[in-house]
């Protein structure tokens, strides 16, 4: 089954940003689509399994971003 979740990344101000953050975290495994809102920062993301938020945290890092903790 299908899950989807919401991330806030901050940092992304271009195209650029949100094809780099779109790449990385397309990276992780299960991940069947990503959906990047430059002006809000928000980060949906469709995937077979729910995934590790350590390791979107990772993916959305090594695009050269921050993930912003969830409260």
């Amino acid at each position: 089954m299908a899950t989807q979740q919401t991330y806030t990344v901050t940092g992304m101000t271009c195209s650029h940003c949100v094809s780099s953050v779109d790449a990385e975290v397309r990276r992780l495994p299960g991940v069947t689509g990503v959906l990047v809102d430059l002006p809000s920062g928000a980060v949906t993301v469709t995937s077979d399994q729910p995934l590790d938020d350590t390791a979107v945290a990772a993916a959305v890092d090594e695009a050269g971003y921050e993930l912003v903790p969830r409260s």
